[in-house]
């Protein structure tokens, strides 16, 4: 249906290429022009002022969770003035004893324009969301939606 690409560019930049001294610094850049600054994290020897893969990870599924629940509020005629999610994913390893974002935790914090809807609707918004979700369909992650504020 659709391509998404992204382009990943790193240079040694004369620096020694050992494990403990090359730089993990990269760009990530996208089709529109944005471009984003990325290293490794911090535990693997990168750089803590840039956005490292396991964090892209977690905001895009957070980000796909959050886009799929506006479109399905939007569909459903309810209005929804804010959003906000503070989404953590833990690193573990996993069933073959291999490191990876095993589970991410989505707190989202939204705050309806009209009538809110009771508790039991809006887990079925999140539900819908999470099912509908390109991302969470793309994973072997769990992810859940803990209670937030409404």
């Amino acid at each position: 249906m659709s391509e998404h690409k992204a382009a990943i560019a790193w240079k040694r930049g004369g620096r020694e290429f050992t494990y403990d001294a090359y730089s993990r610094d990269h760009t990530w850049k996208f089709e529109g022009g944005s471009e984003v600054a990325a290293s490794a994290a911090p535990g693997f020897k990168g750089n803590p002022a840039l956005v490292d893969p396991e964090a892209a990870f977690v905001a895009s599924v957070a980000s796909c969770h959050m886009l799929t629940f506006l479109a399905i509020a939007a569909r459903k005629r309810m209005v929804v003035d804010a959003y906000e999610d503070d989404a953590v994913g833990h690193m573990e390893k996993n069933e073959e004893g291999k490191l990876a974002v095993t589970r991410v935790a989505l707190r989202p914090r939204i705050r309806f324009g009209g009538a809110e809807p009771s508790a039991e609707e809006l887990a079925q918004l999140h539900e819908l969301a999470h099912e509908n979700c390109f991302i969470a369909n793309s994973v072997r992650t769990a992810i859940t939606v803990e209670a937030g504020d409404g």
